[in-house]
């Protein structure tokens, strides 16, 4: 009875936390910021005057526009995507990359190799840190953690009815791993925004227009998800190989 009612525990702190992984994975809310690096100039644009010159040639006037929309431009990103998009000065940036109607200017591009610096055009350039080298790592690192999480998940699931202590303890191994994998994840995450110069990379080359430019940066909610998620993954794995360890004490 025991037994039964901690793998039920077992397995709810695994489903939530596993949950959690795919949640933070999914989304593109890492990493929130916000500058003030405007406004931006459109391009040009041509209209006829109607008249013509002394070659019966139709004067065109060529004139440039320049925009003044809301100076404050949001940032969110992901695994997926890097999104960026304006808004009015007011508004919060979390709550505006989730909740406000966002505009058609929105512009997101792939976002594969976040959250470490991609270099534009040729390298070397302007916008290039020196920490690009480690970019792989996080894509490779939450990959793992995510299939860690489910193969436990699979293991677990194999060991019903309490068939095979083997299993338990090899799938709480497995979310003990995922647990760990995701926590690594994080600390590199926290060491790239403490360490390194995130306003570069936020800016990247609009930052050479705006040296003065005012960039807000935030911990995002997907961030925060995978942060809870790390906790209830370890207090599955940890449950499941006690489980383990009483169904073989058990025979």
């Amino acid at each position: 009875m025991r037994v039964g009612a901690a793998t039920l525990a077992g397995g709810i702190f695994g489903v939530l936390g596993t949950l959690c992984f795919f949640i933070a994975f999914g989304t593109d809310y890492w990493l929130v910021a916000s500058d003030n690096c405007g406004p931006h100039t459109w391009s040009t644009q041509t209209t006829l005057t109607g008249d013509k010159d002394a070659n019966g040639t139709e004067i065109q006037l060529v004139e440039t526009i320049t925009s003044s929309p809301p100076t404050l431009t949001l940032h969110h990103e992901g695994f997926f995507w890097r999104c960026v998009f304006q808004v009015e000065p007011t508004a919060h940036a979390v709550l505006a990359t989730l909740f406000t109607n966002q505009p058609e200017s929105k512009v997101c591009i792939h976002g594969y190799l976040f959250p470490l610096p991609v270099a534009l055009g040729q390298v070397p350039h302007p916008s290039y840190d020196a920490t690009a080298v480690f970019r792989g790592f996080w894509t490779m690192l939450i990959i793992l953690g995510l299939v860690a999480a489910l193969t436990g998940g699979f293991l677990l699931v194999c060991g019903v009815p309490f068939t095979s202590h083997k299993l338990y303890k090899l799938g709480g191994a497995f979310l003990i791993a995922a647990a760990c994998l995701f926590l690594f994840i994080l600390l590199l995450f926290v060491l790239w925004m403490e360490v390194t110069e995130v306003r570069r990379y936020v800016l990247q080359e609009r930052g050479e227009a705006c040296p003065n430019a005012n960039v807000s940066v935030l911990y995002g909610l997907s961030f925060m998800v995978a942060a809870a998620g790390v906790p209830l993954e370890l207090i599955s794995g940890m449950i499941f190989m006690l489980v383990a360890r009483a169904l073989r004490a058990s025979k």
